[in-house]
């Protein structure tokens, strides 16, 4: 019996994956259970379109993340921090401040996929690395600057 795993079934494969079982496990676990559907020809179509369909997206989506990482790889920001004797600043210089001042310039990135390179305690000019999609990882610099 071919079916069509709905979900990821252990030691037979993974959602959207046209296995072939015996036809006991099929009809009285797979089926039931909703991990799959029988292999017809409209079901084996309806998989293929929306296996094209899923292409389309993810092509799409690393195309949009090529964008971003071209736009951040060009971007500088500048973030102001108080401080105190010797320039060193009041705490650290945290992700959620860098994402909060790409936002300033309409760059929407969460701020858990901003790793910083070093801890920031000080001013000066440092990077940080955003994780996108699969392994682009652009760097941005930043300018840690004394608040007037």
């Amino acid at each position: 019996m071919k079916v069509i795993l709905k979900e990821d079934v252990e030691k037979l494969g993974q959602a959207g994956d046209l296995v072939d079982v015996k036809d006991g496990y099929g009809r009285n676990y797979l089926i039931p259970q909703a991990k799959a559907v029988l292999a017809t020809k409209s079901t084996i179509a309806e998989l293929e379109l929306r296996m094209r369909q899923a292409a389309a997206r993810a092509e799409l989506t690393v195309q949009e993340a090529k964008e971003l990482a071209q736009l951040l790889e060009a971007t500088s920001v500048t973030i102001s921090v108080t401080t105190g004797e010797d320039d060193k600043i009041h705490g650290t210089v945290t992700n959620i401040n860098i994402a909060d001042a790409l936002a300033e310039r309409e760059i929407l990135v969460d701020r858990r996929n901003i790793s910083l390179d070093e801890d920031v305690k000080t001013l000066g000019e440092y990077t940080a690395t955003v994780n996108l999609v699969g392994d682009l990882n652009p760097k941005v610099k930043f300018w840690v600057v004394k608040a007037e």
